[in-house]
């Protein structure tokens, strides 16, 4: 159980809800900027994360999306994660990690979605990705553990695409946005005084009244009860997805990509002899759930994932479940991208929010983005523009086709 902390101040520059992935990025980017030597307040309400998406996240980074601007985001991220001790200034604790690239392998059972492959690969390598185009054939000559009867085509990066180590990032981040300065406080922001279009102060849990210049809502699959307190409405919302981890009778002789089949069901190498699979719920089901739910539908696996893994990679008949468990995608229910950046008439109030499955590859250049915006009122590195909240306003979407 939490025990709630106040604030050392009653007044701060910023202040941050949130204070995983997406909270902690920008706390650290907010730190490292020059020209900020203004205070932060990061407020968190589970100091061990246990329940947030971040602990929840399957760690993957792909370069395959079909908007340039989603290439270009995970491609810092790549950079970030490759260089993270430079990054955090050569301090020697800091590890040095790297990305294991057995690559991201979608397969196309139908000309339509060939087609989307085809259009998606002209964007990826005009960004530089190493994305290639795959027959069945050449799929079956590379993997030969698939079965591949029914796909016209394949798609695969090998650069910059897999697996890498999310909790450090995480865990350095936090600690160094510390060591600048930012004050991390375990509590719970319950509402909001805007007025003259500006959030004024928030009131915690524990009754004190914090006055800021800026708030950042980093609330994860709880960013839309954050933005009511100041009466906004955002299209953000917790879906429950499932994931397993399982060892296998015969263990395939070479590394699995993150393979997403055509059902959308999707599994990859996880350790040495142990994979990983993961999906969503039911149709029926894949409704918004109470932000504390974690309940798993064991009966999903067993009608539904499995046969399909199976089938897939026949390999993969004879498996055992070692471990599994349920956590949330911060759903933006108009286009599955993120929301970012100050809202239209709230001046300071700025979203971070509705990553939907994207947020831990987005972190490090969403972070960034949005100390920029913080410091300096505007973007300096990657345009974030078209991800801001006036699309949600018009109801017009931002257009990414590689959503899984």
């Amino acid at each position: 159980m939490n025990s709630f902390q106040a604030p050392k101040r009653t007044s701060y520059d910023v202040v941050i809800i949130g204070g995983a992935m997406m909270g902690s990025s920008t706390a650290w980017f907010l730190s490292n900027t020059p020209d900020f030597n203004g205070s932060c307040l990061v407020v968190e309400m589970d100091s061990s994360y246990i329940n947030t998406s971040t602990a929840h996240t399957n760690s993957c980074m792909r370069q395959q999306f079909s908007n340039e601007l989603n290439v270009r985001i995970s491609q810092f991220a790549a950079d970030f994660v490759k260089n993270l001790r430079k990054y955090m200034g050569g301090d020697t604790r800091v590890p040095e990690l790297g990305i294991q690239n057995y690559g991201y392998m979608y397969l196309a059972d139908n000309d339509t979605f060939a087609k989307t492959l085809r259009e998606n690969q002209k964007v990826q390598r005009a960004a530089g990705a190493e994305t290639e185009l795959l027959t069945a054939d050449q799929i079956k000559a590379r993997y030969p553990f698939y079965n591949v009867d029914d796909v016209l085509l394949g798609s695969i990066n090998r650069k910059d695409e897999g697996y890498w180590d999310g909790g450090t990032v995480f865990d350095w981040w936090r600690r160094s946005a510390k060591d600048n300065g930012v004050e991390y406080v375990t509590n719970r922001a319950v509402a909001m005084d805007v007025d003259g279009g500006k959030v004024r102060s928030i009131t915690l849990e524990t009754g004190e009244v914090i006055s800021c210049g800026q708030v950042v809502n980093a609330s994860g699959p709880r960013g839309a009860l954050t933005a009511q307190m100041a009466g906004i409405q955002l299209p953000v919302e917790p879906r429950k997805r499932f994931t397993w981890i399982f060892s296998a009778e015969q263990p395939l002789d070479q590394e699995l990509p993150l393979t997403i089949d055509p059902s959308g069901v999707h599994v990859r190498q996880d350790g040495p002899k142990t994979y990983l699979a993961g999906g969503a719920p039911e149709p029926d089901d894949d409704v918004a759930v109470d932000p504390n739910d974690f309940g798993m539908d064991h009966g999903r696996w067993e009608n539904h994932v499995w046969p399909i893994i199976a089938t897939r990679i026949p390999q993969f008949a004879a498996i055992k479940v070692v471990t599994e468990w349920a956590g949330h995608y911060a759903y933006n229910t108009l286009d599955q991208n993120a929301v970012i950046g100050a809202h239209p008439e709230i001046s300071n109030f700025i979203f971070l929010n509705g990553f939907s499955g994207h947020g831990l590859q987005q972190s490090p250049a969403m972070g960034r983005a949005t100390a920029e915006l913080l410091v300096y009122g505007d973007y300096r590195t990657l345009d974030m523009a078209p991800f801001g909240f006036e699309r949600i306003v018009a109801g017009r979407s931002f257009e990414e086709k590689a959503i899984i």
